[in-house]
């Protein structure tokens, strides 16, 4: 299965161009601490859900899933802390929560679905 048919990837590729989008606005004394982690955070997420759909096999798959899910929790905190250090407008908040969100949702998804077929494997 080509990844780019796999819903979670397209949210998640989506939502890594919205947060960077956010974060080439963000003060430039942060382009080498937050900046920097919140793109790697972000593009990890889509990267390692790619990488898994490649891989034989649905326990290789999983363990790629569960990387972007840990890539997906660090993302949520650096968002957070963007907010709280008003880096984030409200509106742009509201904007990628929703998306964050949805993106969550979708994500937990497909790993409880692929992990019932390692399961059985």
């Amino acid at each position: 299965m080509p990844f780019q048919r796999v819903r979670a990837w397209k949210d998640a590729h989506e939502f890594a161009l919205k947060v960077n989008e956010e974060a080439d606005r963000w003060p430039k004394h942060e382009m080498f601490v937050l900046t920097a982690q919140v793109r790697r955070a972000s593009i990890s997420i889509p990267t390692n859900i790619a990488e898994g759909a490649g891989k034989r096999g649905s326990k290789e798959y999983r363990r790629y899933l569960d990387v972007a899910l840990g890539s997906f929790s660090e993302l949520t905190f650096l968002l957070i802390f963007a907010r709280d250090r008003q880096y984030l407008t409200a509106e742009s908040w509201q904007g990628l929560e929703g998306r964050r969100e949805l993106l969550g949702r979708i994500l937990w998804r497909l790993y409880e679905s692929v992990s019932k077929h390692a399961a059985s494997q």
